[in-house]
Order: structure tokens, then C-alpha cells, then sequence
């Protein structure tokens, strides 16, 4: 099938056929994509020791900041891409593209040398120890030299799956996994680098991925490709990218701004290892949350192309088989960390404090799941459809309007505990001011709904 083709299916197909062909290799590709601090945690936390681990988890509010840039150009970009696809305005997608390589190329420069440069303060203020903060330097000093390549990667693999090509984006991501994790086994195994050798293992696999990207995206053959005179910034174009990628950049932005407080909160009242028992249990949170990222990515060029095509009846199918979905996947994720919680922490540590710690926040980070994966998918939706002011009120909500005042007033009167009880009050407090704000919009897409069957219906009487 070209890839023309497999465009214009977006408004053809059957939602439910599509859902699965597009979100299950996204799904794919995001827990591959969540395995690499998994494993990295993994490596460390056997081979290393219980202070790396934490110092490992002190690098997240780092890791986010720089997934928010990432997303900001790459999740604007790819809806940007649809949009226009549904459109049927090649031109402009392909000047998209290239306006997305330049982006990445300067904003993954800028972010590592601003960064490096105020490493260790900004690694102070997120809440490193004496103890954390060597482990969570060197691993730093590593990641942000290589960035530019990660920003890159991520960007490219958000084009592959808008341009209709969600295997291959999943195939790239898989092989970085793969790649990581032989990486690890030599760097850290074998050759004994430590924290540094992680590192080094993740960049250098999302470099060999990033070759396989952009072989792809340079065959002429395709309806989307790498050519001259796309990659010079156009206002136009960028103001596109990044006025709907500014959702998610907030929405990653706050989850810096939250682990930062959290780790704070957690080293007041805990010490190291409380920081480090959050991070095994937001390792196994990830997991769950990727399978529904994948979902919403998989959602989105459907949502896209059809919102650009005005199939609103399409529209709505989508949402509502994507909350299905995420509801069932966050619900397994309950159940696993219900029930099964010391058997995942062990696979981190076997420190029996560190394996205390993993499994208390595990179940309490964790409760709420059921509700958040509706959440999760209305946020994404709106964003899809261009409502972004909606998008970013609800990614917000759940991080900043309501978790945060909770982590600073809980543990006032339930010290550490308090913070563990911060995490699912958020979630459910996000989940239901999601459900109110979708049933107001609901009422609106109804109506645009009926009002295009009655064009339909009037053009085909007056035929």
C-alpha cells in the first residue's frame, strides 16, 4: 500500500480497524520506549546500588524538561502533519517536516549547553543530596551531551507515525531498546562504567535510530520526504507547531515542576531512600502510562484527519473506543501494583529499606489508576481537534492546580505519608474535573454532528 493511500484511509476505514492499526504498534513502541529507564534502573540498582538509584530518580524533572521540548516540537508537528494530510495540503506537511528538523536541531543544541553549564545547581535544586548528587551528575553530563540526537529521535518517530507509518516508528523504537539493552550489558557489565555506562547506552542507541529514521523519511518515493528548501523557518509554520504542541510542553513542564517538589518533599521528610522508592514506583506507573500514551497516539492522525475532514461521527468513534482502551489498561496497571507489588520492587533492588519504600509508593501512586486513563485520553483529544487552551487547562489540573498545593499541605500533618496520599487525590480530583469539562463539549460536537447530517441530508434531496 502506498502511502498516499494509507493517508486517505484515515477518513475511510473503519475507526475500530484503524484504532488497532495505529495504536497497537504506538503502544509497542512507547513501553519500548518506557523500558529504557526501566532498565537503566534495573542495571543500576543491581549492579550499582541503592544511592544510584535515587540519584537516578533525581535526573527525572531533567528528563522531563527535556521531554517537554521534545514534545513541543514533535506532538505539534505530527498533529500539525494530519491536519494538514486530511486537508489534502501535501505542500505545507512537507514544509512542516522540514521546519521540525530545524527545530529539533536548535532547540536540542540550546537546552544542552544552557544546561550543562548550571548542571549542578539545577541538580541541587532538584533535590540532590551529598550522597545523590555525584550519581546524578555523571549520568547527566552524558544524556544532555547527547541530546540534540534524543530531541531528534523523538521528533522524527512522531513525523513516521503522521505520515501514516506507525511500524516503522515502532520499529525504531524497538531497536533502541534492543540496542540499550545489549549496551548496558557491555558498558556496565563488562566494562564496568557504572551510572556513566547507562548513559552512554541510551544515547548511543537513539543515535543508531535516528540513522534508520532519516533513510526513511529521505526516499523520494513517499508522499512525505526530506528535500531542499523545507527546512528554513517559516513564522507560519512554527506558530502551527509549537501553538499546539504548547499542551503537552506544559504538560511536561509540569511533571518537572512536581518531581521537583515531590523529590524535595521526599528528601525532608524520607531521606534517599524514600526518593529512590518513588522512583521504582513511578518506573512501574510509567509503564501503564505509556501503554495509554500509545493509545493517544495512536488516536491522534485518526482524530486529526477526520477533524480536518469534518467526519465528525468518526470523530467521536475514535474518542470513545481510545477511553475504553485506556480505562481497561490503567485498571490492569491497579491490579498489579495492588497485588504483586514486592515482586516488581525486587526486580530493582534488593535492599530491603529501598524495597520498603518501592512498595508503599507503588500502591498508593497507583490507586487511582482506573480514573486516570479517561483522563488522559480527553486531554490528548482536545488537543488533536486544536482545542489547546482546553487541552493545557486539563494536563494543568492534574499537576499543577491540585498536586502541588496537596504535597505542600499533606505532609504537614501526615509527614511522609502525606505525600504518598497527594499522588492518587490528584488523579481522581483531574479525573472528575475532566468528565465535567467533556460533557460540556459533548453537547457542542453533538450538535455539529447533527447539523452536518442534515447538510448531507439536504444535499442529497436536493440531488
Amino acid at each position: 500500500m502506498d502511502n498516499k493511500k494509507a493517508t486517505l484511509e484515515l477518513g475511510t476505514k473503519p475507526v475500530g480497524k484503524l484504532l488497532w492499526q495505529y495504536a497497537l504498534p504506538a503502544i509497542i513502541a512507547m513501553t519500548a520506549a518506557s523500558l529504557y529507564n526501566i532498565i537503566d534502573r534495573m542495571f543500576i540498582g543491581q549492579k550499582v546500588g541503592a544511592e544510584a538509584i535515587a540519584g537516578l530518580t533525581i535526573t527525572f524533572p531533567f528528563m522531563n524538561l527535556a521531554g517537554a521540548f521534545g514534545a513541543a516540537v514533535g506532538v505539534g508537528a505530527s498533529t500539525a502533519i494530519s491536519v494538514k494530510l486530511g486537508q489534502k495540503d501535501y505542500a505545507t506537511a512537507e514544509n512542516v517536516l522540514g521546519n521540525t528538523v530545524t527545530l529539533n536541531l536548535i532547540i536540542g543544541v540550546a537546552f544542552s549547553v544552557v544546561c550543562l553549564i548550571f548542571l549542578d545547581p539545577i541538580l541541587r535544586f532538584f533535590g540532590a543530596s551529598d550522597t545523590t548528587l555525584p550519581y546524578a551528575r555523571d549520568f547527566m553530563q552524558i544524556i544532555l551531551a547527547g541530546n540534540v540526537f534524543s530531541h531528534m529521535y523523538f521528533g522524527m518517530n512522531a513525523v513516521l507515525r503522521a505520515a501514516s507509518k506507525p511500524r516503522q516508528a515502532m520499529m525504531a523504537t524497538i531497536f533502541t531498546v534492543v540496542m540499550n539493552i545489549i549496551l548496558d550489558t557491555v558498558f556496565i557489565l563488562w566494562w564496568h562504567w557504572g551510572i556513566r555506562g547507562a548513559a552512554f547506552a541510551t544515547i548511543a542507541s537513539q543515535m543508531m535510530a535516528l540513522c534508520y529514521q532519516m533513510s526513511l523519511l529521505s526516499d523520494k518515493k513517499q508522499l512525505l520526504h526530506l528535500k531542499r528548501g523545507i527546512y528554513k523557518l517559516k513564522s507560519q509554520l512554527v506558530k502551527m507547531i509549537i501553538g499546539v504542541g504548547i499542551s503537552p510542553f506544559l504538560m511536561n513542564l509540569c511533571q518537572c515542576l512536581v518531581v521537583i517538589f515531590v523529590n524535595n518533599q521526599l528528601v525532608r521528610y524520607g531521606g534517599d531512600m524514600a526518593v529512590g522508592g518513588y522512583g521504582i514506583a513511578n518506573s512501574v506507573a510509567t509503564i501503564f502510562v505509556m501503554f495509554v500514551m500509545g493509545v493517544n497516539q495512536g488516536m491522534q492522525p485518526i482524530a486529526g484527519y477526520n477533524y480536518g475532514s469534518r467526519q465528525l461521527d468518526r470523530l467521536m468513534r475514535v474518542l470513545n473506543l481510545s477511553i475504553i482502551v485506556a480505562t481497561c489498561i490503567m485498571t490492569t496497571g491497579w491490579v498489579v501494583a495492588e497485588f504483586l507489588p514486592h515482586l516488581v520492587a525486587r526486580i530493582f533492588t534488593t535492599d530491603s529499606e529501598l524495597t520498603r519504600m518501592a512498595v508503599v509508593a507503588t500502591k498508593f501512586n497507583m490507586v487511582a489508576f482506573p480514573l486516570i486513563g479517561f483522563q488522559m485520553v480527553v486531554t490528548n483529544f482536545f488537543q488533536c481537534i486544536g482545542k489547546v487552551k482546553v487541552s493545557i487547562f486539563l494536563s494543568l489540573s492534574r499537576q499543577l492546580l491540585i498536586l502541588v498545593p496537596l504535597l505542600g499541605i499533606l505532609p504537614c500533618f501526615f509527614g511522609l505519608d502525606g505525600i504518598w496520599y497527594a499522588l492518587p487525590a490528584s488523579d481522581a480530583s483531574a479525573a472528575v474535573i475532566a468528565f465535567f469539562v467533556m460533557t460540556l463539549y459533548m453537547r457542542r460536537f453533538k450538535k455539529e454532528l447533527n447539523n452536518t447530517v442534515t447538510q448531507e441530508t439536504n444535499g442529497q434531496d436536493n440531488y
